[in-house]
C-alpha cells in the first residue's frame, strides 16, 4: 500500500500528544502514562530512549535508521521474541501487518526489526494495539508522539489505512 501524497501532509500532524524535545517535564510524562499501559515505540530513537528512561516497551519496531541514516540497533536484553518484516519506504506492506499482528500474541517483548522504513507502521500499531496501549514515535525535530489507543483513534488510523488500500 503506497502512501498518497495528499496524505503526507495529514500524518505530518500528530496522531497523539506531541511533547517537545525541550519540553522540562518530559520523563514525568512518560514515566505517568508508561506505569499503566502496554506500550509499543516505533523508531530507534524512541525505543532507545525508552529503555534509556528505565521503560520496557512490550513491543519495539525499529529500522536501524534514523531520518535515513545508519545507526546503532538499541540495545535490550529482555526481548523473548524477534520478528521482522520488509517494509519499503513511503508503504505499509501486507507482511508488515501480519507481523505487527503476530506481535501482539507474542511473548512480550517483542522485537519488529523492519528491512526498509518503519515510520508508517505507526498506523497498524494502532490499529491492532489493546484498548489503553500506548503507541510512542518521533515527530522529526520535534519531539514525541504518544498516543493513547481509543476507539477513535483505531477508527480515524483505519480511515487512513484505507485510503492507501
Amino acid at each position: 500500500m503506497q502512501l498518497p501524497d495528499d496524505l503526507r501532509d495529514q500524518l505530518k500532524n500528530p496522531l497523539g500528544n506531541l511533547i517537545s524535545d525541550n519540553d522540562p517535564n518530559k520523563e514525568n510524562i512518560i514515566k505517568k502514562i508508561s506505569a499503566e499501559s502496554v506500550i509499543i515505540t516505533v523508531g530507534d530513537r524512541t525505543t532507545e530512549n525508552m529503555l534509556q528512561l528505565g521503560l520496557k516497551p512490550q513491543i519495539q519496531i525499529i529500522d536501524g535508521l534514523e531520518k535515513r541514516n545508519q545507526r546503532t540497533v538499541p540495545v535490550d536484553d529482555t526481548i523473548n521474541t524477534n520478528l521482522s518484516c520488509r517494509n519499503p519506504p513511503g508503504e505499509i506492506t501486507e507482511e508488515s501487518i501480519q507481523v505487527i499482528q503476530k506481535a501482539f500474541s507474542s511473548e512480550s517483548p517483542v522485537r519488529i526489526t523492519v528491512d526498509g522504513e518503519e515510520d508508517l507502521l505507526v498506523i497498524p500499531a494502532c490499529i491492532f494495539a489493546p484498548e489503553n496501549s500506548v503507541v510512542m514515535y518521533g515527530q522529526p525535530n520535534e519531539g514525541l508522539v504518544i498516543v493513547t489507543i481509543t476507539p477513535e483513534i483505531r477508527e480515524k488510523v483505519q480511515k487512513i489505512l484505507d485510503v492507501m488500500n
